[in-house]
């Protein structure tokens, strides 16, 4: 048994640095392709912001610990399949360019392991609506966010000169992809936390009582330096895809982008609801577009991605429900 934890600890951290450079796009794509800083520079910044952002709190672990499956389902192998579902998801996604939710990933292979160990029982219909309620309408609300703060700065700089404002917004923007960074550390990060915490309650290693998932700090520090380290490692195939194949960014749009798309899962962390930040930059970008004209979004591209969130987590759940069964013929262990 000590064997296992120790695996599925490893592979948490390994899903967590995947996690990392699949996501770096969502900080930095805008900030890259409107040239304001080099690519080395901004994921230099994001791993940074990221590995601050991971140490913020905990209360989206707790949600993902103890609101998708029931405590009784909770077992080592059904962890393992979670976390093996969501990484095959990542890497196809990754390996073809296209963002997609490690959020979603990872919801997916939670529901697909619960339901390999216990059937339909073992999901927590309450915590489900509330994870899906969340992931479904932040990208929603990080459109309309965005859009509404495009039409704030075509207002206030309506009357000065094109030159100025953009200069402006090249410096500002290097906050914002600042700014982006430590939301999806406090966000992202925090799944892995709880995925590992889950682990330990089922190893016995700690006792889950009270509302809070008692997540340990060095749990809490592992997450976070695997998550700055992947983050580190960068992201360049879905950074083309954010950042030059939605629409024609410049450093005014990827200030608006990123401004609301890091409010929006800022305020999510703290209420401890786990959303995608790939869904709400990706939100953020289309509604950044659509303040100009429904013709500035490439609309091909957007439905690609759109196809891409909806396969997520049945797919991932898929895996990680036929992998439950492998793992259990393998060890002997449900």
């Amino acid at each position: 048994m000590l064997t296992l934890v120790i695996a599925v600890i490893v592979v948490a951290l390994i899903f967590d640095f995947i996690n990392g450079f699949h996501d770096t796009a969502n900080a930095i794509a805008t900030v890259v392709s409107t040239g304001v800083l080099p690519l080395k520079t901004a994921i230099i910044l994001a791993a940074i912001f990221n590995f601050v952002g991971a140490l913020t709190g905990t209360a989206v672990a707790s949600t993902i610990g103890k609101g998708i499956i029931t405590p009784d389902t909770i077992t080592l192998v059904v962890v393992l399949s979670a976390l093996i579902g969501a990484i095959f998801w990542n890497l196809f996604t990754w390996y073809y360019g296209i963002p997609s939710s490690s959020s979603h990933a990872m919801v997916g292979g939670l529901v697909g392991a619960g339901l390999a160990h216990s059937g339909p029982s073992s999901i927590q219909s309450a915590g489900m609506i509330k994870i899906c309620t969340s992931l479904v309408m932040s990208p929603l609300v990080g459109m309309l966010v965005a859009f509404l703060v495009m039409l704030l700065l075509f207002w206030i700089f309506r009357r000065a000169a094109p030159v100025g404002v953009s200069g402006l917004f090249r410096r500002l923007q290097m906050l914002s992809a600042g700014f982006m960074a430590l939301s999806h550390g406090s966000n992202d990060a925090q799944k892995t936390m709880g995925v590992i915490t889950m682990a330990l309650v089922a190893y016995g290693a700690i006792e889950m009582s009270g509302p809070k998932l008692p997540v340990p700090s060095w749990v809490v520090l592992a997450s976070a330096a695997a998550m700055g380290l992947g983050t580190a490692a960068g992201g360049v195939r879905i950074i083309k895809t954010l950042g030059t194949k939605i629409i024609d960014l410049k450093p005014v749009h990827g200030f608006a982008a990123e401004t609301a798309a890091a409010a929006v899962i800022m305020t999510a962390s703290h209420y401890g609801l786990p959303v995608s930040t790939t869904h709400c930059i990706s939100g953020s970008i289309l509604g950044v577009g659509a303040s100009q004209s429904v013709s500035a979004v490439r609309w091909g591209i957007t439905v690609r991605i759109l196809y891409a969130w909806l396969l997520t987590i049945p797919v991932s759940a898929i895996c990680a429900y036929l992998f439950y069964f492998g793992a259990q013929w393998l060890t002997g262990i449900s």
